[in-house]
């Protein structure tokens, strides 16, 4: 074969860079996850809400002016 090495030698290789690259995180801590996850969900649902009652109004809005115009 070329001096291109095979496939399977190259995925190989990049599996141990990988294993090698993932011992050098610092990973968070148990707590550190929970409270940011649930900063996450309580964001989700704040935004949530706020763009729902904003589609209410806008839509109370547009029916209003389209019943002026028309």
């Amino acid at each position: 074969m070329s001096t291109k090495e095979r496939w399977y030698k190259r995925f190989w290789k990049f599996l141990k860079d990988s294993r090698a690259e993932l011992k050098k995180v610092t990973w968070p801590s148990r707590p550190e996850v929970v409270s940011t996850t649930i900063v996450v969900i309580l964001s989700v649902i704040f935004f949530g809400f706020y763009l729902f009652f904003l589609d209410v109004a806008f839509g109370w809005g547009i029916s209003k002016f389209k019943d002026l115009i028309g």
